[in-house]
């Protein structure tokens, strides 16, 4: 179970690090500023869910290999990624950052429960781990985070996925079971917002009502 914990949080990470690359890329950040925004991106998420649980070490600090990864990725993408290749990366990075709201969500979860957590807590964690690294390079990106004005379900994709798992354990069914349910689930409900268009309803509080 723990290893297939540490493999989805390394192909969440690696998603979510493209993603902020991507936002750096497009504020024409120097190499400190891409670093961090990516490294925020990448483990914002779960260090704000690791601080909240009281959970030491960080899962970075246990993975710390992790870190000389994500220094190379941003070397290359520096190297390598011009401005041309923004827009069609962008769009192309929609469906990885699906991949990574799934597991991350996956694995906040369980991780929340592992931790004697009550069901709507852990939930809560595992969506605190999907979503708030996005959050924290939008902030430091001076931009309204993406999970709040998208409109297209992000964050509730993510609580959908985390009570599939609390569900899917509650059945009896295996550990590998649950997190892959949830994964699909809240990957799912994200690709398929962002193939219909599919928005949530804003807030109208300037429409006056008879």
């Amino acid at each position: 179970m723990n290893n297939a914990i540490t493999f989805i949080e390394a192909l969440a990470t690696l998603a979510f690090a493209l993603s902020g690359l991507l936002a750096a890329a497009r504020k024409r950040l120097d190499a400190v500023g891409v670093v961090v925004v990516a490294g925020l991106a990448a483990f914002g998420g779960g260090t704000l869910r690791d601080i909240l649980l009281d959970r030491r070490p960080f899962f970075w600090v246990t993975h710390a290999d992790w870190l000389w990864a994500l220094l190379a990725l941003c070397v290359g993408a520096m190297l390598f990624l011009r401005a041309r290749h923004f827009g069609v990366t962008e769009r192309a990075m929609q469906w990885p950052d699906a991949l990574g709201l799934g597991l991350f969500t996956a694995g906040g979860t369980e991780i929340a429960l592992a931790n004697g957590m009550p069901a709507i807590v852990a939930v809560l964690m595992g969506m605190v781990t999907a979503v708030f690294g996005g959050v924290l390079r939008d902030i430091v990106c001076n931009e309204i985070p993406s999970a709040f004005r998208d409109h297209r379900p992000y964050a509730v994709c993510s609580f959908a996925g985390g009570w599939v798992l609390i569900g899917v354990q509650q059945a009896g069914l295996p550990g590998e079971t649950a997190l892959a349910a949830a994964a699909l689930t809240a990957t799912g409900l994200r690709v398929l917002a962002l193939a219909t268009g599919w928005q949530l309803p804003p807030w109208r509080a300037d429409e006056t009502r008879h």
